[in-house]
């Protein structure tokens, strides 16, 4: 059951996360202000989905590994703090800046900086979980 709670959380806050940064980019590209400000809030708002899934997949995989010496585990614990450092202090701070930006019509100099930064910490992340469920695989056999 543990296993399966880890790789539902896992995977579930990896499409989240990919939904986040594509939605952000494609907005940005091919859609007007008015889906911007709705991606920007609807961004905001699965936080609440987003934040327990990746509590839930962090604490699951401490308790799976235990005191594991393994390589793949071992690797996959390093990341872990990166992963959630990167979203409490890069991604989240971003996501509700640039949601009260949105919502205040102000897409200025600030804002896209603020935009590019997200777009390259949640690449970041999404880099990050992948290589720890391609570490879990090859763990698994």
């Amino acid at each position: 059951m543990k296993k399966t709670l880890h790789r539902l959380a896992g995977w579930l806050a990896l499409v989240l996360i990919l939904c986040f940064w594509w939605s952000s980019l494609l907005v940005e590209l091919f859609f007007s202000t008015a889906a911007l400000v709705w991606v920007k809030n609807s961004i905001v708002s699965a936080l609440f989905l987003l934040l327990p899934l990746m509590m839930l997949a962090g604490a699951s995989g401490f308790a799976l590994a235990g005191q594991t010496t393994h390589p793949l585990l071992l690797a996959k614990r390093r990341r872990m703090p990166f992963i959630a450092l990167n979203g409490l202090l890069l991604l989240l701070p971003c996501a509700l800046f640039l949601a009260h930006r949105a919502n205040q019509g102000l897409f200025d100099e600030w804002f896209y900086a603020v935009q590019g930064l997200e777009l390259l910490a949640g690449a970041g992340n999404v880099l990050l979980l992948s290589l720890n469920i391609r570490d879990a695989r090859r763990f698994a056999g």
